[in-house]
């Protein structure tokens, strides 16, 4: 409706995956290359988690077309297939004959297929979306079928794609063992404002747009909030606004445009409602406790109208203990965060039009509160972030709360007895609105070369599950 409006030759906000359109920022870029190099060097299983709507189905697409010609690809979209059942997927998509065939024949025949391709210079890999949702008699079928190797490579090469529940259900004992065989893990963060403008700008231009940029940065900073860096809200929020500024006759996506979007989505209605039960049951709560006060009050006014010489002293309330079972979280299955407080593009219109009326004021990182090492390191690293190469890759081995600054102190000393400790950076990030640092070593010039330092890591390192990340994403993440 709107394509000429903006001059432009196709849609550029479908939800659905279009690989023109894959956005090689935020990380996305360095995880394909990682995920290329995973498959083409035997690295077993594989793992790409995500909230819903981060990327990871448009992810999985791109990376069908990237593999080269020599890589068959087996791609799996049904998550509810039993045991049985992913074998014969497998099978006739290898267009193996097995209509009437046992299992234990099926993985035979299957063994031996993969043998003759191996032999031919070929390999498979099956990629399996919706991962979270397979039964575990599935997923461990997943894990057998990994055992399929020949004398010294593995002949099917596996890579997991699901939500963040399937870190939580690989961390259940039960699952003990398929964790193990997981070699390399990948995680799509939401995106942050930067990346979130240049991911816009970016569909806009893929789409044919040639003109200066639509959505203005109050706009920008609006879908930022609403959409909490997720690329589907981000697509939804944007398109709803084009069409409101074709509405509108103008060629300008404003902050009002934004704000009808936000206002015209499911995921927003849903979180009002959700904000409004709570505002509701907070308020009568609220007036119960007035209430009972009141009578309270009146009741001890009735009985002892004299008053007290001097009242007793309030009493303190408790410091909350710390349930954390360690202070270093690995970055790959962080422990699972409470539910983030509703957005401010969340809440009412009036709210909004408070909010964005300008910028937030970008504020300097903070630094450590303590730790010699740990302050060391981060002011080194601000310098450092100013004028490394974007494009370069570090790895990154570990996230320390800001409440637990011993452990990042000690973590770093350890750190520091097995590399050089002017390779090692801190830098701040924020998660669910908690400050947190980041430890990360070394600066190289790809994503590939920084799986091959992963693989040398020393193994009290290696225990972190490290992974890599480009320098211009630490920098803007520091920068939140």
């Amino acid at each position: 409706m709107y394509l000429e409006h903006f001059g432009l030759k196709e849609a550029p906000f479908r939800i659905t995956p279009h690989t023109d359109f894959f956005f090689q920022g935020a990380n996305r870029g360095a995880t394909l290359e990682a995920l290329l190099y995973a498959i083409t060097h035997d690295e077993g299983i594989v793992k790409v988690s995500g909230e819903v709507g981060s990327g990871k189905t448009m992810l999985c697409r791109v990376l069908m077309e990237r593999l080269p010609a020599t890589v068959e690809t087996i791609y799996l979209a049904n998550p509810s297939l039993s045991r049985d059942e992913i074998l014969f997927a497998i099978g006739d998509e290898l267009k193996l004959q097995l209509e009437t065939a046992r299992p234990t024949r099926v993985i035979r025949a299957l063994q031996e297929h993969l043998l003759r391709l191996f032999g031919e210079g070929r390999r498979v890999v099956v990629l399996i979306d919706e991962a979270h949702a397979m039964p575990d008699e599935t997923l461990e079928e997943i894990r057998l079928l990994s055992n399929l190797e020949s004398n010294r490579h593995k002949l099917l090469q596996i890579v997991l794609f699901g939500q963040p529940e399937l870190d939580e259900h690989l961390d259940t004992a039960g699952m003990r063992q398929l964790k193990e065989r997981v070699t390399h893990s990948f995680q799509l963060e939401p995106l942050v404002r930067g990346d979130i403008e240049n991911y816009i700008d970016f569909r806009m231009r893929a789409a044919g747009y040639r003109g200066p940029k639509v959505f203005t940065r109050d706009a920008i900073s609006l879908i930022a909030r609403a959409s909490e860096g997720l690329t589907r809200r981000i697509n939804i929020l944007a398109d709803k606004a084009l069409l409101a500024a074709f509405a509108g006759g103008t060629h300008a996506a404003t902050a009002a445009e934004v704000k009808r979007a936000v206002r015209d989505s499911e995921f927003y209605r849903a979180r009002s409602g959700a904000q409004k039960i709570r505002i509701g049951a907070s308020a009568l709560a609220a007036g119960l406790v007035l209430g009972w006060a009141t009578h309270l009050l009146l009741s001890a006014g009735a009985a002892s109208p004299r008053p007290q010489a001097s009242p007793a002293a309030p009493t303190p309330p408790r410091a909350p203990s710390d349930s954390s079972a360690s202070a270093v979280i690995r970055p790959q299955a962080p422990s699972p965060a409470p539910s983030p407080a509703v957005p401010a593009a969340a809440a009412s219109g009036e709210d909004m039009k408070s909010t964005s009326a300008a910028e937030a004021p970008v504020q300097s990182p903070s630094a450590p509160a303590q730790g010699r090492l740990a302050r060391e390191r981060f002011e080194a690293t601000q310098e450092w972030l100013r004028s490394a190469p974007g494009n370069r890759y570090a790895i990154q081995l570990a996230t320390v709360n800001a409440s637990e600054l011993p452990q990042l102190e000690d973590f770093l000393r350890k750190a520091a007895s097995a590399l050089p400790v002017g390779e090692l950076f801190v830098y701040s990030v924020k998660i669910d609105g908690q400050q947190h640092y980041r430890v990360a070593y070394g600066s190289f010039p790809s994503a590939n070369k920084a799986l091959d330092a992963i693989n040398g890591l020393p193994q009290l390192l290696a225990a972190y599950q490290p992974y890599t990340r480009s320098i211009e994403r630490m920098r803007s993440q520091n920068s939140q």
